[in-house]
C-alpha cells in the first residue's frame, strides 16, 4: 500500500521523503487548501522546487486545493489548478464539483483525486465523481468501517485512500459549521479550523479554561493536558452529565488495522498533521514505511510504535472499529 504523508513546509517535504514517504501531499499558501495557517504552506516557486527533488528520489507529490472556491473569486481557486499543472504535481485533490469540472475540461490529464472534504462515504457517489469528472482517487471520510471500506471497494474501480495516524476530524467531513459559527472563519471555505488567533486560555481558580471565539469549550485542572480548543473535542456539561460529544482530544492510531485495510481493498494510507514538526513528520513516516514493508514481504508488523507521538499520548481507532459512544 502506498504511503501518502502531510508537508505543511519545503523542510517537512524534504524529511517525508528521506524517511520513506511513497507519496507526499501539500498545499499552496492561501484559501485554496484546508490548511490555511501561518507559515504553513508553499509558494509557487518553492512548490516547484520540492516537486523536482521529490521526483528525483522517486516520490510523488499531490496539491490539495480542497477548499470550496467563493463566488466571485473563483480565479484564486483556477489558478491553484493551472499553477499545480505548471509545478509537476503528480495529482490534484478538490473537493468542490464546478472546481473538478474546470479541471477536467482544461487540464485533462491532471489526474484528480477527490478529498475528504467531498464527504463520499458510499460507492454510488464516489462512481458519479469518477463518470462526471474522471476522479482516479477518493479519500475517505473518517466514520467508515473497516467492512463498509470493503463494501466499497467491491463496486467501484476507482483507489480509495484512507486515514490511519494523525487528527481526528469527529463531525462529518467538508460539513463543519461549528468552527464557523464561533469563529467567522470556515474550515471548508476559508481553510481553518479553530484558527489559532481565535484561540485564547485563560487560568481560573487553580484551572485553565481553552477558549475558542470567546466560547468556554474546554475545562482542565492544575497539571492535566490541555488539547487544542477545536469544537468537536470539546467537553460540554449538560444537565448532570459533563464529557465530549464524540471522542476525547486522541489521535486516530490504525496502525493495528492495516492487514484488514489491506484485505479490503485499500490502495493508500494517509497521515495527517501538516501543521506538524519536522521531526514529527520523520518519526511517523519512517515507522509508517518499515510497517508496510514488512506487511509486503508477510513479516510481522512492529507494534506500539507510534503511541508517544499520538495526541494525549492515547490512541484510537475512531469509527474503524465503529466504538464511539
Amino acid at each position: 500500500m502506498e504511503i501518502v504523508c502531510p508537508a505543511g513546509t519545503p523542510a517537512a517535504l524534504r524529511a517525508a521523503v528521506k524517511a520513506g514517504a511513497h507519496t507526499v501531499y501539500c498545499g499552496f499558501a492561501d484559501e485554496t487548501n484546508a490548511r490555511n495557517f501561518p507559515g504553513l504552506n508553499f509558494e509557487r516557486d518553492e512548490m516547484r522546487e520540492s516537486i523536482a527533488r521529490a521526483h528525483e528520489h522517486g516520490a510523488k507529490v499531490l496539491i490539495a486545493i480542497n477548499t470550496y472556491p467563493r463566488a466571485g473569486a473563483e480565479a484564486l481557486w483556477h489558478r491553484a489548478v493551472a499553477d499545480a499543472a505548471g509545478c509537476g504535481a503528480d495529482a490534484i485533490i478538490l473537493a468542490d464539483p464546478g472546481l473538478l469540472a474546470f479541471a477536467a475540461r482544461e487540464f485533462p490529464d491532471l489526474r484528480r483525486h477527490l478529498s475528504v472534504q467531498a464527504a463520499a462515504a458510499n460507492a454510488d457517489i464516489i462512481n458519479f465523481y469518477a463518470a462526471e469528472f474522471g476522479v482516479k482517487r477518493v479519500v475517505l471520510p473518517r466514520v467508515l468501517s473497516v467492512p463498509e471500506i470493503a463494501a466499497i471497494n467491491a463496486e467501484t474501480d476507482v483507489e480509495t485512500e484512507v486515514f490511519v495516524f494523525g487528527g481526528l476530524c469527529v463531525m462529518a467531513e467538508g460539513r463543519c459549521s461549528l468552527s464557523s459559527y464561533a469563529t467567522g472563519k470556515s474550515p471548508n471555505m476559508n481553510g481553518v479550523c479553530s484558527p489559532a488567533s481565535h484561540v485564547e486560555y485563560r487560568e481560573e481558580a487553580g484551572r485553565l479554561d481553552a477558549r475558542l471565539g470567546g466560547y468556554t469549550i474546554h475545562r482542565v485542572g492544575a497539571g492535566e493536558p490541555a488539547p487544542y480548543p477545536t469544537l468537536c473535542k470539546g467537553c460540554f456539561t449538560a444537565g448532570d452529565k459533563t464529557g465530549h460529544l464524540f471522542e476525547d482530544p486522541v489521535s486516530l492510531n490504525a496502525e493495528a488495522l492495516m492487514p484488514a485495510l489491506q484485505k479490503a481493498g485499500v490502495t493508500a494510507l494517509k497521515i495527517e498533521g501538516r501543521q506538524r514538526s519536522v521531526s514529527y513528520v520523520s518519526q511517523v513516516v519512517r515507522n509508517f514505511r518499515a510497517a508496510v514493508d514488512a506487511l509486503e514481504a508477510g513479516l510481522p508488523m512492529p507494534e506500539g510504535m507510534l503511541a508517544r507521538l499520538s495526541e494525549g499520548q492515547a490512541g484510537t481507532t475512531g469509527a474503524y472499529k465503529k466504538t464511539w459512544r
